[in-house]
């Protein structure tokens, strides 16, 4: 009965659909914004006006990107912070070359697999201390600044200390989330006086202060990143997890690093998609573009049962992979160059049925492992595409007191399972979702972009590049049209797909489609709100312009100038 009514909600929502445009694909909200000097691109729009204002001052993008990032953290804490992560990809006017940034932390010295087998844990808990480890979004801040920026931290961090100060409207999906969110959290120490203050989350339109965060930033502005990793933010911390019965400390803090790591790519038909190799899965999205470019995508046609049910079996075949051999490099060779060469591409390829879908399907055999996505761009050609989370929305609900911020809960995605790839072991990097993306076309610059959310990014990604390269999309109806969401793959964290899982269509695909899948043996199911958050600019070498999309299932903005 259930999956009788959901699929007839499908069929109705599948005849909803944008108001009706003169221009475009049915499901077009809206146009693309084109710019000459500048575009931002962020998830809530005050980010975005920030970005530009940095870069109408005289900052580039990669001060621009910091920026707003910095605001994010403040206006979306329900995806970001810095008691999270960050990775970034950079496009380099001056080096005409892509550099990539993993920011990502490690986990805690003095916890042991042994402490979880010892307390009968099979799986790594998504809230509290255990999961947390060393926020490294700040440390990525002064990395990208200390490589390439152009003005002075405490002007490009001031926007975000005086939003915490003054206050800000909330917007509705955050809000929402927000509400969400302290429904889990309110339970922990911290968490109540700093983001319900009233006793509860403000709503939309609340105006909401944080002067914690004001604070901190404020510190980190003056004093640099060590005022973060070695000074009395990092001894709060690491006193407040003590207190709560976990392990990250202050040495923890002191001993964090970035590292500076080369893309990696593969060419699609004549375009060169680029991601960072592991710990972040997006060589997945590379594994699945290697599949799919061995069929004749344009033809099948957007939406196609052929389309749906051949993106789904590469993406499958591609996630086994990734639970399998996707980890913290430092301690696992992730064998990337053998996983996107188009030996293996044509090898996996074969295990697809043209019509059936796959219950299981095995890793491959080796030859001899909620978030923010932003994208800036300034008048110089300077590109960078940037994602920074906390996991799980609003993180561990770990929020040390008066510092206005809450930990990230990233370590969850350890596995237990001793000799895995993706083991826990201590000062190491977990297997990260969150990753960045970049195309370029004859070694210039195309399009910055990505796509939030979990296991959606990779599939989101590909999708991208599909609905660009082989449906002729614009950057906004890329972003707009109908997602293939596949869900139930095997994780880097332990288990294994053995039903096929399931595959959630947004509206907008034909029921007469969704009836075919059905009959292939895909299990369909549908949901609301669980399909990412997109941003993307494009750079049009002949006209000189820049474009910019947004996601228009988020709050946020595209804008130039």
């Amino acid at each position: 009965m259930k999956k009788l009514i959901a699929l007839l909600i499908l069929a109705i929502a599948a005849q909803l659909n944008a108001q009706d445009r003169i221009t475009g694909k049915t499901w077009a909200t809206r146009s693309e914004v084109i710019a000459q000097h500048g575009m931002a691109a962020t998830s809530q729009p005050l980010a975005t006006q920030v970005a530009l204002d940095i870069l109408k001052k005289g900052g580039n993008a990669i001060d621009a990107a910091i920026a707003a990032n910095a605001v994010l953290g403040l206006v979306e804490p329900t995806g970001n912070g810095v008691g999270g992560d960050l990775f970034a990809i950079i496009w380099d006017a001056k080096t005409e070359q892509l550099y990539g940034l993993n920011a990502s932390g490690r986990s805690p010295y003095s916890l042991s697999l042994e402490y979880f087998k010892k307390n009968g844990y099979e799986k790594i808990p998504a809230y509290g201390p255990l999961p947390v480890s060393v926020p490294g979004a700040v440390d990525g801040w002064f990395e990208m600044h200390g490589k390439f920026g152009s003005i002075e931290m405490q002007e490009i961090l001031q926007p975000a200390i005086d939003y915490a100060n003054n206050g800000f409207p909330v917007s509705e999906l955050i809000a929402w989330y927000m509400e969400q969110g302290a429904k889990n959290l309110a339970r922990f120490p911290g968490f109540k006086e700093t983001y319900m203050p009233n006793g509860r989350t403000p709503r939309k339109g609340e105006v909401f202060k944080n002067p914690g965060l004001a604070n901190t930033l404020d510190k980190i502005a003056k004093g640099g990143r060590d005022a973060f990793y070695k000074g009395d933010i990092a001894k709060t911390v690491a006193d407040y997890i003590e207190q709560l019965g976990g392990f990250l400390s202050e040495k923890d803090f002191a001993d964090h690093t970035s590292e500076w790591v080369e893309p990696v790519s593969v060419n699609y038909r004549g375009y060169d998609v680029w991601e960072l190799p592991p710990n972040g899965q997006g060589v997945a999205a590379l594994q699945m573009l290697q599949i799919l470019e061995q069929y004749d995508i344009k033809s099948m046609g957007f939406g196609s049962k052929e389309y749906i049910h051949t993106f789904t079996e590469a993406k499958k075949l591609a996630f086994e992979d990734r639970a399998k051999f996707y980890a913290d490099m430092d301690f696992y060779k992730t064998p990337v160059e053998w996983l996107i060469s188009d030996e293996y591409a044509k090898q996996r390829k074969q295990l697809i049925k043209p019509n059936q879908a796959g219950r299981a399907y095995p890793a491959g055999q080796l030859k001899d492992g909620d978030t923010i996505y932003m994208t800036v761009a300034d008048k110089d050609g300077n590109m960078v595409s940037l994602i920074q989370s906390n996991y799980r929305g609003m993180g561990s609900g770990m929020t040390p007191p008066g510092l206005g911020f809450i930990l990230q809960d990233r370590g969850e995605l350890f596995s237990l399972e001793e000799g895995h790839a993706n083991v826990y072991e201590p000062h190491k990097r977990p297997f990260h979702t969150i990753i960045p993306a970049f195309i370029t076309k004859d070694g210039k610059p195309f399009v910055s972009f990505g796509l939030m959310g979990g296991a959606t990014q990779p599939q989101g990604h590909a999708q991208i590049v599909i609905n660009l390269i082989d449906f002729g999309m614009n950057l906004q109806e890329a972003g707009d049209a109908p997602r293939i969401l596949h869900n139930g793959s095997s994780q880097p964290t332990g288990g294994t797909m053995t039903d096929g899982g399931v595959l959630q269509l947004e509206s907008g695909i034909d029921y007469e489609v969704i009836r075919e899948l059905v009959k292939m043996g895909h299990k369909i199911s549908w949901n609301v709100g669980s399909y990412g958050g997109y941003q993307a600019i494009m750079w049009d070498d002949v006209n000189k312009v820049y474009y910019g999309a947004s996601e228009s299932r988020k709050d946020g903005q595209a804008a130039g100038y």
